[in-house]
């Protein structure tokens, strides 16, 4: 029978998001403008691009640069996005509308919704939707 090893370091399993862009180095000014983000971590390349760690509220995410030879494609690559971003707060039009001034732009307006929902939605430049809202039934 095998000896098993123990060691007293717990991983904790953690999922997050990363989000590949054209341009990195605006779409991070962009994410704490537009969002209020800050930087966990910031590696810049020689190049002037970026991969950064931010985080809004309790979540996070990563903003690298958009890497072909790895398979790693902007949506301005791929003509759209395979998913999109929720971003849940108290207030989803005063961030909606600190999004727009720092240059998304309106897919649809923050509205309540009929399941429950007050949510609006944006798509930044570099082409990442982003749902902003509220569940209503949390008041």
């Amino acid at each position: 029978m095998a000896d098993s090893v123990s060691t007293s370091k717990r991983v904790e399993t953690t999922l997050t998001t990363m989000l590949y862009v054209r341009r990195s180095a605006a779409a991070l000014d962009f994410y704490l403008r537009a969002f209020g983000a800050t930087s966990i971590e910031r590696m810049d390349n020689e190049d002037g691009s970026v991969i950064a760690h931010l985080d809004v509220g309790n979540g996070d995410f990563w903003v690298s640069e958009e890497s072909p030879v790895h398979q790693n494609f902007s949506p301005e690559s791929l003509g759209g996005s395979t998913m999109h971003m929720v971003l849940i707060v108290d207030d989803p039009h005063t961030l909606f509308d600190q999004a727009i001034a720092a240059g998304a732009t309106s897919i649809s307006p923050v509205r309540d919704e009929s399941y429950g929902w007050r949510i609006g939605r944006v798509l930044d430049p570099f082409g990442h939707h982003w749902e902003i809202g509220k569940d209503l039934s949390e008041r």
